[in-house]
């Protein structure tokens, strides 16, 4: 990741600026704030501004459920409570602004999380940065023959040699396509919002992302998986840093039950309750589909 040297100035700038607030800040995630933490190749990401603290899930939590919570002694039993029984109006109580850089490939698939509030750099009115996503030769892989929407082996020598070359051949020659088509030096050139259309995926894009900590929760919980997509994924571990700083005693609770957790079906808790009892079960006698059963003795073959 390249910042300017203008760019290094505002967010110096940034922080160095202190207000007096009687709002809850949280000390976490303070030193968080303008910060950019580098993705991938040119891309990153930094928290603008943000709501909330693990004291603010709290007092939503009590002021909705009253005496309902006096059983619970402290806050991270209460949190961890509403985690574990999938509540999620107090999560909603905490909010995040995101700044996000990333490549057009990789926003396509994280805008299908549609509970967050999006702007995004728009090509229409300025012209894009020459700046694209190249994987490194660790993350060049063939497709997978099990999984149509995952990797498989790693491509070596020769012909991840030759993939690079044509990734970065394509992007080249498209951005150069791109800058030659627009209006400039004189000639009439095509409108930005046409020549756009030339640019290759993996071209990076920026924009604001502001979320609920229950909506964001969902998404790390996706994102941040192993089978997530890598150049996803590494910004969904990127944010889990983030919020661990930000809210410890949620992203605890989040870390247990969701990433750390596996949900069961009644068949699941079936085959397990045999299993205890002694008795041999196969995916043949479980019930369970060959997919089903496979995902099963993942979690507890």
């Amino acid at each position: 990741m390249t910042l300017t040297p203008d760019q290094m100035a505002e967010i110096a700038e940034a922080r160095a600026q202190s207000r007096t607030t009687l709002r809850a800040t949280s000390d976490g995630m303070e030193k968080h704030l303008y910060v950019p933490h580098e993705v991938l190749d040119h891309g990153l990401v930094r928290v603008i501004d943000y709501m909330g603290d693990d004291a603010a899930i709290t007092q939503a939590a009590r002021v909705s459920y009253g005496r309902g919570t006096k059983a619970v002694q402290n806050d991270e039993g209460l949190i961890r409570y509403l985690m574990r029984h999938w509540h999620s109006t107090p999560f909603e109580m905490c909010e995040v602004k995101f700044h996000v850089k990333l490549p057009v490939f990789v926003a396509r698939q994280w805008i299908r999380h549609r509970t967050a509030n999006v702007n995004e750099y728009s090509a229409r009115y300025s012209i894009l940065d020459r700046e694209f996503y190249i994987p490194a030769p660790e993350n060049l892989a063939a497709q997978s023959t099990i999984n149509n929407q995952g990797r498989g082996e790693l491509l070596e020598g020769e012909e991840a040699a030759r993939v690079l070359d044509i990734l970065r051949e394509d992007a080249m020659k498209s951005y150069d396509h791109y800058e030659a088509m627009l209006s400039q030096d004189g000639q009439k050139g095509l409108a930005r919002e046409l020549a756009r259309m030339n640019l290759p995926a993996n071209v990076y894009t920026q924009w604001y992302w502001k979320v609920d900590l229950h909506n964001l929760f969902h998404f790390l919980r996706l994102r941040a998986d192993a089978h997530a997509q890598y150049e996803i994924r590494v910004y969904a571990e990127t944010m889990c840093r983030i919020v661990k700083d930000w809210v410890p005693l949620a992203y605890s609770a989040f870390e247990d039950y969701r990433l750390g957790g596996a949900t069961l079906s009644g068949k699941a808790i079936e085959v397990l309750k045999r299993r205890l009892k002694g008795e041999m079960v196969t995916q043949e006698t479980s019930g369970m589909s060959k997919g089903e059963w496979r995902e099963f003795e993942g979690v507890w073959g």
